[in-house]
């Protein structure tokens, strides 16, 4: 019997448009179809075995549990995964993927390949439509397997004999050296004909060639450039190619407290991360993402930017109503598990600065000129007059009440700022004179209501005495030089009172069993993005050594194949939160490149 392993011990594989996430003993736990934010087919991750999955690997004993593959791999810089096991009987290798489509077939590919001795083997398949819910109708046509179950039907192609045995669909075969055995499964609208035969190994070949092929424009080249081209071949998967969408990560309710209620619904695009991720994209040579993002953003904002949401669908939808999935208990039973979020309709002021600096680097990078754009910018900042001294929800999404956020403010400054230097170009219109007051306005009264004098630091929101990690980006944003007293207070502030015991950054402070400042009962790791903003804020203040051990420590948290969640619980000492995360691997990538600028790794 499988049971859902811990979060670090998942692969990512997929084919921009959704994504698998395959267990160390091989076992497909995690696969929405044909979209990111589609039904799960296999949710065995947030439930058990019933819930579906497909497990693939040596035979053996049904008492025990399935072995994990003695060593694995990507494919070089590749989302081709490997997996090997070395058994008494000899060695096998299974090869995953997801090939890149332009077609309505998603297709998962498994090939299983001999490399020494004879090794039984099997595949263990139970396709569970709609998160698990639904038993579907699998029978035989022309030769292959397909699961029926009202608008959706899988498809399992291979050479190898099948039967089913208690609702699952198995195949025991053996393989020796050289032996190629292909296993794919393929998604089709029910009502359509059947999809076309997979061709594996070309599938295989075509695969390799798109993702060697997309690393080779990364111009990045400096010290750790596995561990960035690994966050940027994670990020290029988070994306939808159709739409140009962005999710924040693939998965949904992977709790940030494990056996806790923090448990989110990721499949999402948040303005706030996709602005970061292409912002991240572009400094490493990804213009091509950044043009097909901003074209989703301006139909995603459409005609309506006063009522700009925080996230939309990848394919900009505004609704995205909350549910709660009662029939499944949850990773290692942290429920409720969640679908959709009702953080949607939230204000969050900040986002206006993230979206407006993101509009702004991708101008600064050449990016050809959208008129649409900079009329959305000059639009977003006369809403932003009105509006910027409300209290909002903040960065963090917090579900109590609205507060005045010293972050948000500083973002509503950067969005004034950067539009400001829009129009200073020559490449927009606008009151400067009047935006220029309003952005002396905004820093004005985030220095004399957010920062405690006393204890020389910013705080949280205007009269708190809370800090907050995302008070790190002060200096990264240019509200105030990095060596500014203030800056300096704040970071030495929050290394005292947010960090954890292996020096790792909290992102505020919660109070254990009772509601904290986010109006949520229980606490969470160490966030690992605000960890990564510390390791940029002690460069930027000539601390670079003490930056450089921070940021080989958070690598170091990694998961055997570069992957990170969003947090990194210090008590189990283990990952925690949706995986993998785009706003983890983001701050990796800015944090290599500031470190490399700054002269940390010498010669």
């Amino acid at each position: 019997m499988h049971v859902a392993g811990r979060i670090e011990d998942y692969a990512l594989i997929g084919d921009m448009q959704t994504a698998a996430l395959v267990c160390r003993d091989g076992t497909v736990d995690w696969l929405c179809l044909p979209r990111f934010d589609s039904h799960a087919v296999f949710a065995g991750l947030l439930g058990t075995e019933e819930h579906g999955f497909w497990r693939l690997g040596p035979a053996h004993s049904p008492s025990a549990p399935p072995p994990a593959a003695s060593r694995r791999t990507y494919r070089g810089d590749s989302l081709v995964l490997e997996s090997e096991w070395d058994t008494p009987r000899g060695t096998v290798r299974v090869i995953d993927f997801m090939p890149p489509r332009d077609s309505d077939a998603p297709q998962l590919v498994r090939i299983v390949e001999g490399v020494s001795g004879r090794v039984p083997m099997r595949s263990a398949l139970r396709m569970r439509f709609s998160y698990g819910r639904v038993v579907p109708w699998v029978h035989k046509v022309d030769g292959r397997t397909v699961a029926v179950a009202g608008p959706d039907s899988v498809w399992l192609d291979t050479s190898a004999e099948t039967f089913g045995k208690d609702l699952t669909t198995y195949s025991d075969f053996t393989v020796g050296p050289g032996d190629r055995i292909a296993f794919a499964v393929s998604w089709q609208p029910s009502h359509k004909q059947p999809p076309a035969l997979p061709e594996p190994e070309a599938a295989l070949t075509a695969t390799e060639e798109f993702w060697r092929e997309w690393v080779e424009h990364c111009t990045y080249h400096g010290p750790y450039r596995e561990a960035v081209v690994r966050s940027l071949i994670t990020l290029k998967a988070l994306t939808y190619a159709p739409t140009g969408g962005i999710v924040a990560a693939p998965t949904t309710s992977l709790p940030e407290d494990i056996g806790g209620s923090r448990n989110w619904d990721y499949r999402f695009t948040w303005l706030r991360d996709a602005a970061i991720t292409l912002s991240s994209l572009l400094r490493t040579g990804y213009r091509e993402e950044a043009r097909a993002w901003r074209e989703w953003l301006l139909r995603a904002v459409a005609g309506d930017p006063e009522n700009l949401q925080i996230m939309y669908g990848i394919a900009g939808e505004r609704e995205l109503g909350e549910a709660e999935l009662d029939w499944l208990p949850g990773y290692e039973n942290s429920g409720p598990v969640r679908v959709g979020n009702g953080a949607a309709h939230q204000l969050q002021l900040d986002v206006y600065g993230e979206v407006t600096e993101a509009l702004h680097l991708a101008h600064m990078t050449g990016l050809a000129r959208n008129d649409y754009a900079s009329l959305l910018q000059l639009k977003l900042i006369r809403y932003l007059e009105t509006h910027w001294n409300e209290p909002d929800e903040g960065i963090w999404e917090v579900r109590g009440p609205r507060r005045h956020f010293v972050h948000s403010k500083v973002m509503a400054w950067v969005a004034v700022d950067r539009t400001i230097k829009l129009i200073e170009s020559g490449d927009a219109d606008g009151p400067l004179e009047r935006w220029r007051e309003l952005r002396d306005d905004i820093h004005r009264d985030v220095c004399e209501k957010g920062y405690d004098k006393e204890r020389n630091t910013f705080t949280q929101s205007y009269g708190s005495k809370e800090l907050d990690a995302s008070l790190l980006l002060i200096p990264q944003v240019g509200f105030l030089p990095p060596d500014d007293k203030r800056v300096i207070g704040t970071i030495e502030a929050i290394q005292r009172e947010l960090s954890t015991p292996d020096g790792f950054i909290l992102r505020y402070p919660t109070s254990g069993d009772d509601a904290g400042v986010d109006g949520l009962e229980g606490d969470e790791g160490a966030f690992l993005a605000c960890s990564f903003w510390m390791a940029d804020d002690l460069a930027m203040i000539g601390r670079v050594d003490e930056a450089r051990r921070l940021f080989e420590r958070l690598l170091a948290l990694r998961n055997d194949l570069g992957l990170l969640a969003e947090e990194w619980d210090p008590r189990l000492k283990r990952q925690v939160g949706n995986f993998p995360q785009a706003f983890s691997h983001v701050p990796l990538i800015d944090t290599a490149l500031r470190l490399t600028a700054s002269g940390a790794y010498g010669g």
